[in-house]
Formats: C-alpha cells, structure tokens, sequence
C-alpha cells in the first residue's frame, strides 16, 4: 500500500553498492530519493577509511574486476579507475607461492619447468586418490581433484580456518573445481577489466550519490513504522530474515573480524597487497597492505590482519553458507518478499548470495530497469 502523502519516491534502505547504484539510476530519472544506513559511513563493505593518505579497505581486499564492457564503462563515468592487478601470494610455512595456481606455482612446488612437466605431476598426484569415486566431503573433493601437495599446502588449512571447520566436515560443492594456468601469470582474475578507483572507492559511491538525500546512523528495522510512512517504495538490501523477524529462524553466515595496523616506521611491509597464510596454525588468513592497491609511496604503510569469525548477532554477515538447509530456509524468505507489494529487496545480504562487484552493480541496474520508471 502507498502511503497517501509520502516524501519520496524511494527510500533506499543501505548505501553500499547496490542500494548506491539504484539510488542513482532512480535519481536521474527525477524520481525522489533519500538513503539511509546504518553505519556512520556511506558505502557498506567497500568503504575506505584514509589513515595518513592511506585509503585502507576497511572491511577486508575489493578489487573491481569485470568482463562486461557496459558494466566498465558505467562505472569509469564516473571515477578513474587505475590499473592495479590483483596477484596474490600464499605463505606456507615461511615458503611463499605465487597465486592463482599457474606455472610459478607449480615451479616453486615441484621444481617443473614446462606444461607437461607440470601436467604430468598433477597427474601423478590426482591419481593417487583415483580410487575415490564420489567425494564424500571437501577434502576429498580436492585430494581428487589436484593431489596431495596442492591441497595439504595451499588449500586445506586456509579452507578450514575460513568456514571454522575440518575440511572433512566440509561439503564438496565449495570447490566444483580447480583451475590450472599453465603459463607463468599471477593475474589472478581473467576479466579483461580490472583495477581500483583512483582515491579509494569512497569517491565511486560519492559520484553514485551525488545530490541524493543520505542519512547515516539510522536503523530503517527500528523505525520501520515511520519509514514506511514517507515512501511510494522500498529498497531492502539487508539481511533478508532479519526483515521478517527470522520468522522461519536464523539464515546462517561466516563473519571477518579485522586488525588494522599503522607501522610508523616501515615503507614496504610484504611487498604485495595481499599475501594468504595457508596453514591452520596461524588464526588469519590474509595480510593486506593497502598502500599497494594505489602503488603508494609513504614513508609508513598500513596492514590488516584478516581472520574469520563466527557470526551472531552485532556481527557483520559476510559468507552466506548456502547448504541445502539454509538455501530452503531462503527460499521461504524470498516467497514472502514476493509478497510484498511497497518493498523491493536486492543486494548481497537480501538476496543471500555472495556477489563480486560487477555483478552487484549488473543486479541493481536490471532491477530498476525492470521496474519500468521514466
């Protein structure tokens, strides 16, 4: 039901990206806008806090990357993009390897200089366990899949410490596959579009909601009465069963806890923006230096410490787990927004999926574009 005097047009529940994207599509469309968020900053998990000209990714690495050439050129309309490419590097025990697995990989693991060196060694490897059939659990899903070396050092340890459990306990359909580059090529991603917009990603959601009406620190849920009050429209890009009470219980995630850490007395902390530790032993699974994401040039530098965590309430959700019991659970939720007539609901956390960028932005605009407004 439409309020009979409302203010806006839409009420955007959520800055980050995907709320951003619909804010701005409808607001050149003339249509009234206002946003509001929860957080004291716009811009959900991509926001950037700048510590001494460092433009550090608060809430863990995002690296823009995409193969869609619209969704490039929407998004270079309206900040610079640099050219920063993503190669990360594992740390197992002191030995460090370089990401994704290609041929300086498989050099560093087994000394193999050509293709078919390394092809032959990930056979022989996969075909030790060539006697499981039907992989019962994760790790047997990756033992069959590359092999002993691969797993134990570069997957096993860093899986188990990410989803908080033994990787026997783990389902298969977290890996469906393992892709093997055999060429020397650390590019991780293989969009032809990648890169971090110049002066942090604050300035892209800025663009996004330039001359929009944006609140922060404003809980839509416990004011819901109100808010529902001053808008034709509803953009929910929350937690989708918090919406709803958790009227059918509680959709389960995986959290981050993070560790931002200023070194004073340090240029160039690890050489790299991202460096994995693979072995269970050490709590986290990543060290970020952000000032590589801008090739950065300060005498100091700024590291995080990623580690994953259990998620509960005042947590923030990052990793859905989407087992068959929470995709059923999700499944009642989404029939119940169907339902609605005055709410809409998109984004990662509403639609319980994980989502890179590019197609978060894709999602919010066939959304508005579905919905047929001039």
């Amino acid at each position: 039901m439409i309020p009979p005097k409302a203010l806006y047009d839409y009420l955007i529940v959520g800055s980050g990206l995907f709320g951003s994207v619909f804010a701005h599509e409808a607001y050149k469309a003339g249509k009234r806008c206002l946003v509001i968020e929860k957080r004291a900053h716009i811009g959900g998990n991509i926001y950037c806090e700048e510590i001494n000209g460092i433009n550090v990714h608060k809430y863990g690495a995002h690296i823009f990357h995409t193969d869609n050439d619209k969704t490039w050129e929407y998004v270079n309309q309206l900040v610079k993009f640099n050219r920063y490419t993503n190669s990360p590097i594992a740390n197992y025990k002191g030995k460090l390897y370089n990401l994704p697995f290609n041929m300086n990989t498989f050099y560093q693991l087994w000394g193999v200089r050509t293709p078919q060196e390394a092809m032959d060694k990930i056979n022989e490897q996969r075909n030790e366990f060539a006697h499981i059939i039907k992989p019962k659990n994760l790790e047997e899903q990756a033992l069959k899949l590359c092999g002993k070396d691969i797993y134990e050092r570069l997957i096993k340890g860093y899986t188990e410490k990410q989803w908080g459990r033994a990787a026997t306990e783990l389902p298969t359909f977290i890996i469906n596959r393992i892709p093997f580059r055999l060429t020397f090529d650390n590019n991780y991603f293989n969009d032809p579009y990648q890169g971090i917009p110049i002066g942090g990603y604050n300035k892209l959601i800025s663009a996004l909601l330039e001359g929009i009406e944006v609140k922060t620190n404003t809980d839509f849920l416990k004011h819901r009465t109100e808010f529902s009050s001053i808008a034709k429209k509803i953009l929910y890009t929350g937690c989708i069963d918090e919406y709803f009470d958790h009227r059918f219980g509680n959709l389960e995630y995986r959290s981050l806890r993070f560790e931002h850490i200023c070194i004073d007395d340090t240029a160039n902390y690890q050489g790299n923006a991202v460096v994995n530790y693979c072995e269970r032993e050490i709590p986290y699974t990543r060290i970020i230096e952000h000032k590589h994401f801008e090739f950065g040039t300060q005498p100091f530098t700024v590291i995080t410490r990623e580690y994953p965590d259990s998620f509960e309430t005042g947590k923030e959700p990052y990793y859905p787990i989407n087992d068959n019991k929470n995709n059923l659970l999700f499944k009642s939720y989404q029939e119940l927004a169907n339902q609605q007539t005055q709410t809409l609901f998109g984004g990662r956390l509403a639609q319980y999926t994980y989502a890179d960028m590019d197609d978060t932005i894709t999602a919010a605009l066939e959304l508005w574009r579905n919905l047929g407004e001039k």
